[in-house]
């Protein structure tokens, strides 16, 4: 029987303790920041995803999302972001916003879809809200969000 060297071994053993956090991320839980976002003159709170931690969280593994909440991502450098659903259940619609404010594009997302739908510009903060709501509030490209973290 040939020998294991201690480097497989070690190897294999990384590679199962990745897995298994993998596995556990659902129940550890993230905490969120609160900010605000005024568009059109109304005021909403939203959470506040701003560390890598709470960017990868984002809505994962909830099951709904009140009628006006959503999560506003922010970040680090402005870049042509990208978002996609895994494990998220509710379908959910993207603004993504550039550095001025200034929605550059609104995307739908579908639920558990792993296809990154992106910005066509570089942006600052990605808004997340249920499927529907910026058509719901006359909100479109074009128009200002301002950030009130």
């Amino acid at each position: 029987m040939p020998m294991i060297k201690p480097a497989t071994l070690a190897f294999i053993a990384l590679f199962l303790l990745t897995a298994a956090a993998v596995q556990a991320i659902p129940d550890l839980p993230v905490k969120f920041d609160s900010a605000s976002i005024e568009v059109k003159g109304q005021e909403y709170p939203v959470e506040y995803a701003q560390t890598y931690e709470q960017r990868a969280r984002g809505l994962m593994y909830r099951k709904s999302l009140c009628e006006d909440c959503g999560m506003l991502f922010r970040f680090s450098t402005p870049k042509k972001a990208s978002m996609w659903m895994k494990n998220t259940f509710i379908p959910l619609d993207v603004a993504f916003i550039d550095r001025n404010g200034v929605i550059t594009d609104i995307k739908a997302l579908q639920p558990h879809n792993l296809e990154s739908v992106g910005a066509s510009e570089e942006v600052i903060y990605a808004l997340e809200m249920n499927q529907g709501w910026f058509a719901r509030q006359n909100i479109k490209v074009g128009d200002q969000i301002i950030v009130n973290p």
